[in-house]
């Protein structure tokens, strides 16, 4: 990259002049989405100004040392004033760093970093690129830190994307990016698929085409904050989507964002939209979804891979862990993206399923979608949490509006199932209920449990489940299970909660452990689920065990044992809404387990705007698990691969089906018993994974062991 270059006929470098002013019309481009077209046009002259200095030109022609060609740019906004600007071109390589105080002199914050460069006199040493010094906007007037934070980091995003597009473009040509069908060739086609619905033969048909149209109708009000509250077997899939199709082309928007709590019930959704939009123009993105641009691959899988980059795609099917650690990321990888939520219909599925520990980061980044970015944010579910306060806490200006009021009185229309409390129940007791019925369900709070209920039913007819089998045989025993239920034998099953969301089973009879109400619900849409026998005689049974329950469930069981109290109804709107101020009363300042709006709000001494803090420490799951490789199957031919040396993402893909994740306590047991071998052994693995090696402790009806005879390890 030169800035002046002698022979413009070349062809083999781009000018710094010329990449400036691609990036920085690609740049105010994405800013416009949400009214920063200036400040992006901005970021994006000034990014590389420091590639005009002496020392970046002998690094490009003389293969001279690394040099800083960032900071300079970042003088240059802050000389004018502009330090959130400054803080995204500092980081357009590194990532964002924490701003600090004027104080610093020396360390990784941002004003450190200025303070040294103009101590080096970076700008100085600047030559004339060939535009003029842009005129920068005024920074909006902030409510808070934690806006100015979400509005730093989406101009950051659309910076990094524009900086990568542009070069990616000079580099490589035209790679096969966007060419997907418009909003309202999709909306049109959503149409023609729902047409032939608008005929019912049915009572349940009939409403669930009711809320489709609700929905549709509603499409053409106001940008904001909705909740779609769908009774199970509602139709809220396909309606949330005509929701957001109609939306998105009333209002000019780019996208449609599907933001689903767990992967295992992501395919399912991801699957419907691309049999009604065409497989084109859906991306399924989260983490496991690997996309490889290797050599030769096809077209289509290539435009993919691209599109996982920056969800530049018409509509996004993804994870809250994907969404929520992005809007909290510092790193130009993962806040790529970003800039594409602007101006989009963000739709939340399952909003109840919001990790409690993260309700507060969580709620704000979606109250800031709707604020700040022009987006449309939907709480869909059928078990309404109560989140109102939350939102307006951070977003007062937007209101809460419910989509389709009518729903409310449709509950008893929909209702499937007959619940019955009977209290604390010994295992003994309870596994002989179960043995009584040739097709039942039963789904309790740990996977110990589990096991301890099923060793005393008969073995014929009776299965086991739980996140200790491999993700293969899980799946091979989950289509066993089916094909029982469906020819009508014998097929008692005790499981985990995994089978509770995204797993289509349909059970005559189902028992509960008393957890969350809302786990108690999408237990209950296990039972009857196709509605093919009466309510009555579709019974699902809530008991307690004697054993307490695992700690992490100790705060919703007690929220759920206050709001099923005098015997209500678990599946009325009015109990879930009792559950939900109740699990929230119960949870107290535990809405915001690592710290996050507080750091923003309140600062961390010594790095004001904490970026790199808080995106180093905010997690939505736990990290304190790892994973054990189990050569089960065909997983033995792919655990040998990686024995030998093989470390491709296409391998970590398939071995993924034969992972079991456990806590670092249990793998440490695993690890001193000699039933593992680890990273010292296998470069390929990693500090957190390791390879079983002995097999006797894997049981194809049980899954792992935790208990090898040397360990000193205990279910959870």
């Amino acid at each position: 990259m030169r800035p002046d270059p002698e022979e413009p006929e070349k062809v083999d470098y781009q000018t710094v002049k010329d990449h400036l002013l691609g990036t920085a019309e690609r740049c105010a481009a994405f800013a416009g989405a949400f009214q920063a077209e200036q400040a992006g046009r901005a970021v994006g002259l000034v990014h590389d100004w420091g590639k005009c200095t002496p020392g970046f030109q002998k690094r490009l022609l003389c293969d001279g040392p690394k040099v800083d060609h960032a900071t300079a740019g970042a003088l240059l906004c802050a000389s004018r004033g502009q330090l959130l600007p400054a803080a995204c071109v500092a980081g357009h390589h590194g990532g964002l760093a924490d701003v600090g105080s004027q104080g610093d002199k020396s360390g990784p914050t941002l004003f450190a970093r200025l303070k040294k460069g103009v101590g080096d006199r970076l700008l100085e040493q600047c030559g004339d690129p060939g535009i003029p010094v842009p005129e920068f906007p005024r920074e909006p007037l902030w409510r808070s830190r934690l806006q100015m934070s979400f509005w730093t980091r989406m101009l950051y995003s659309c910076l990094v994307d524009a900086d990568f597009l542009d070069t990616e473009q000079f580099m490589n040509g035209d790679r096969g990016r966007g060419r997907y069908d418009s909003i309202e060739t999709l909306l049109a086609r959503l149409e023609e698929h729902i047409a032939s619905w608008q005929k019912p033969e049915t009572e349940l048909n009939r409403l669930r085409c009711e809320i489709l149209n609700t929905c549709m109708e509603k499409g053409g009000q106001p940008r904001g904050i909705y909740t779609l509250t769908v009774p199970t077997g509602g139709g809220k899939t396909v309606a949330s989507l005509a929701f957001a199709l109609r939306h998105a082309k009333e209002h000019g928007m780019q996208r449609v964002i599907y933001v689903i709590p767990y992967t295992s019930i992501i395919d399912q959704n991801a699957a419907v939209f691309r049999d009604i939009l065409g497989e084109q123009n859906v991306l399924e993105h989260h983490s496991g979804v690997q996309f490889d641009l290797e050599d030769g691959a096809p077209p289509e899988q290539v435009r993919r891979a691209l599109a996982a980059e920056n969800w530049d795609v018409p509509v996004v099917v993804t994870t809250a862990v994907q969404l929520f650690e992005s809007m909290y990321a510092n790193r130009s990888s993962k806040c790529r993206k970003l800039h594409n939520l602007a101006n989009s219909v963000v739709i939340f599925d399952e909003a109840q399923m919001l990790p409690l520990a993260h309700l507060r980061p969580c709620v704000a980044a979606m109250a800031s979608l709707a604020e700040q970015f022009r987006s449309t944010v939907v709480l869909c579910t059928a078990t309404q949490p109560a989140l109102d306060d939350l939102l307006h806490t951070y977003a007062p200006g937007c209101t809460v509006t419910e989509l389709c009021p009518q729903t409310a009185q449709l509950y008893d229309c929909f209702r499937r199932v007959t619940f019955r409390q009977t209290g604390k129940l010994e295992d003994e007791t309870l596994a002989a209920q179960l043995a009584e019925h040739d097709q039942v369900l039963c789904i309790v709070n740990s996977r110990k449990a589990a096991q301890s209920i099923f060793d005393k039913l008969p073995r014929e007819g009776s299965y086991h489940l739980s996140t200790l089998m491999v993700p293969a045989q899980r799946k091979t025993r989950i289509e066993e299970i089916k094909v029982r239920l469906r020819k009508g034998e014998p097929c008692r099953v005790v499981s985990t909660s995994l089978i509770e969301a995204g797993v289509d089973v349909d059970f005559p009879a189902v028992y509960r452990e008393l957890a969350g109400l809302d786990s108690i619900l999408q237990a209950a849409g296990r039972c009857n689920r196709e509605g093919k026998r009466p309510a009555k005689e579709s019974v699902v049974t809530v008991f307690e065990r004697t054993e307490l329950p695992p700690v992490l469930f100790r705060t919703a069981v007690g929220a759920a044992r206050e709001a099923l109290g005098k015997d209500r109804d678990p599946g009325a709107p009015e109990t879930m809404d009792r559950y939900f101020h109740s699990l929230r009363s119960l949870s107290g300042e535990t809405l915001d387990k690592q710290g996050v709006v507080q750091a923003f709000e309140k600062g961390i001494e010594g790095c004001e705007l904490p970026f790199r803090t808080v995106a180093e420490t905010f997690r939505l799951i736990d990290q304190n698990t790892c994973t054990v490789y189990v050569p089960y199957g065909e997983g033995a031919a792919l655990v040998q691969q990686l024995r030998d040396g093989g470390c491709s993402k296409s391998l970590y893909r398939k071995l993924g089906r034969y992972g079991v994740t456990v806590y670092e306590q249990h793998f440490r047991a695993l690890y001193q018993a000699g039933a593992l071998m680890t990273a010292g052994e296998i470069p390929a693995l990693d500090s957190r994974s390791a390879i079983l090696t002995d097999m006797n402790l894997y049981d194809p009806t049980m899954g792992l062991s935790l208990e090898p005879e040397t360990g000193r390890a205990e279910f959870v």
